[in-house]
């Protein structure tokens, strides 16, 4: 498979706060723990190896709650020889998480999970004496039903349209039989599309729950290397992760660390935005149907939209008897899986690193080993109609990550005949006025405003005549600008990346059963650039 790189800032889709973690700004260092080197694996092996979260008891937990949920599930021998691996005590994990995406979601669902998987073998070819197990962790307890509820697919948004509440996971997928006629249709004939219906059938009408649903889905894509799916929110993981939540409930030891942490970052640089924001208890209360805020108020405890409240003894008492029905929030999640999992390293996008920077002094707080974070694969998917296409309009990966105008703009003025830039001339006046200025500073220094008025109205008169131009020669080539512009919508849907916006089904009916392997053989997760990638 022939590729390409760009730096990630190079591409103008991330942020500043992710270009300088990845460039290692001496002025981040405090915001998290290891940068994810190859060599630096060793000192985290270590560090997490003294937690007491890796404990026997802990590791015994976690591979009795992950044969239970693999119970009824055809894995790989891989899968379950991963799974039993957890109970040794130089087994660790490396750890991606996503939403219960309709049929995945974009592109990315899979770029974490080939990251994980790609980050446990080399970290294994490195360090033979341990055992590292890619583990995707689905957000089953997340209730943001708008956010999962479809997938784009041909350029159409497939929709599951239905009322949910409460914790996604726990939906059921009743329903989902009519999305799936529409999907039908538009996959076509062919044995591609024969297995993207029968996948899609088997995990969403043959299993009730969207969470049975996913792990299906994710086993049937990559059980051959050993991935294991989790799903924590389950009453004797949530036992183990009980001192925290008791913690929280009545010390707000989240709310104080990441709020000042927060500060600490926006103070670094203007430009970083806080992703989100701590609240002074980060739990909610989860049962059928529900999944409402836990908030103090005079001294009660209350679940926000319902009858329900405690005094503080009551509550401690409902948390000791029912943990399975607190539930962490976007702040608490991260140490929740870092505190059941004996992880190394997180994998996901520069949105989720930088909210895991807000929780470091959080996570020192209570004592818990802070994971190294790794930005996943990003990757640009071309075929080789349209790397040709590319190649014959001269157009460079650089140029297809440019804003659309800016695109357009670029492209007229290198295939046009005449030029379209006046920058030269613009140097020109320039240097005409300032002599112009030294005129006026012997003579009258009051013309120094009149000269500075002419020379701002003959800068502005030549950037118009540019523009004029410009937009002449747009009309003239407009044949030539339709085809470009068109190229770039194909790989960039809604002037967006391609890896957020389209869904994999679209490139597995061109390839078939090479393309996930294609993608393993392709992505390095510790090159961190961004790829672009020819089918």
């Amino acid at each position: 498979m022939h590729q390409d790189h760009l730096p990630f800032k190079s591409t103008g889709y991330f942020s500043s706060l992710i270009c300088d973690y990845l460039d290692q700004k001496q002025e981040l260092k405090a915001f998290y723990n290891r940068f994810p080197t190859l060599e630096h694996f060793e000192a985290q092996v270590k560090e997490k190896s003294l937690s007491n979260t890796t404990s026997a008891t802990f590791r015994k937990t976690l591979v009795s709650v992950l044969e239970a949920q693999y119970a009824t599930v055809e894995t790989s021998a891989l899968t379950r020889e991963n799974i039993k691996a957890l109970e040794a005590t130089h087994t660790f994990t490396i750890t991606t998480g996503h939403q219960l995406n309709l049929f995945t979601g974009p592109l990315y669902f899979l770029y974490k999970i080939v990251s994980a998987i790609n980050l446990a073998k080399t970290l294994k070819a490195t360090y033979p004496d341990f055992n590292f197990v890619p583990v995707y962790w689905m957000a089953t307890e997340d209730h943001d039903f708008d956010e999962i509820n479809y997938f784009n697919f041909k350029g159409k948004k497939i929709q599951w349209n239905r009322t949910a509440s409460g914790a996604v996971g726990e939906l059921s997928t009743e329903g989902l039989d009519k999305v799936l006629e529409v999907f039908a249709r538009d996959l076509g004939p062919g044995h591609n599309a024969a297995f993207l219906k029968d996948t899609f059938e088997a995990a969403y009408l043959e299993h009730d729950t969207l969470a049975d649903a996913t792990r299906y889905l994710a086993n049937t894509l990559f059980k051959v290397y050993g991935l294991v799916v989790i799903d924590a929110n389950a009453t004797e993981l949530k036992r183990l992760f009980l001192p925290y939540m008791r913690k929280e409930l009545f010390e707000t030891t989240a709310f104080k660390a990441v709020d000042a942490t927060s500060k600490a970052l926006s103070q670094v640089s203007s430009q970083y935005k806080i992703q989100v924001n701590p609240r002074p208890i980060n739990l909610f209360y989860i049962t059928a149907g529900v999944r409402e805020r836990i908030v103090e108020e005079n001294g009660m405890f209350k679940v926000l939209h319902t009858t329900l409240t405690w005094t503080a003894a009551t509550l401690e008492e409902e948390l000791e008897k029912y943990p399975e029905r607190f539930s962490p929030n976007v702040i608490m999640r991260p140490l929740y899986q870092e505190v059941v999992l004996p992880n190394l390293c997180y994998i996901g996008g520069g949105g989720e690193l930088a909210y895991w920077m807000q929780l470091k002094s959080y996570f020192d707080t209570v004592g818990v080993t802070y994971p190294m974070l790794l930005l996943r694969n990003s990757a640009l998917l071309h075929t080789e109609k349209q790397a040709k296409q590319l190649e014959k309009m001269e157009i460079t990966p650089e140029d297809l990550f440019l804003k659309r105008d800016h695109f357009v703009n670029k492209k007229v003025r290198a295939i046009s005949n005449i030029a379209i830039d006046f920058s030269e001339q613009q140097a020109h006046l320039k240097a005409q006025f300032k002599a112009l200025y030294a005129v006026a500073e012997v003579t009258d220094a009051s013309f120094l405003g009149a000269v500075k008025a002419q020379e701002v109205k003959q800068i502005q008169g030549l950037a118009y005549l540019e523009k004029r131009l410009l937009k002449a020669q747009k009309y003239k080539l407009k044949d030539q600008v339709a085809r470009m512009t068109a190229l770039q919508a194909e790989l960039f849907p809604n002037e967006s990346l391609q890896e957020r916006n389209t869904n994999f089904a679209a490139f597995y009916l061109d390839h078939g059963p090479a393309l996930i392997p294609a993608l393993i053989a392709a992505l390095n997760p510790l090159q961190q650039e961004f790829s672009i990638l020819r089918l």
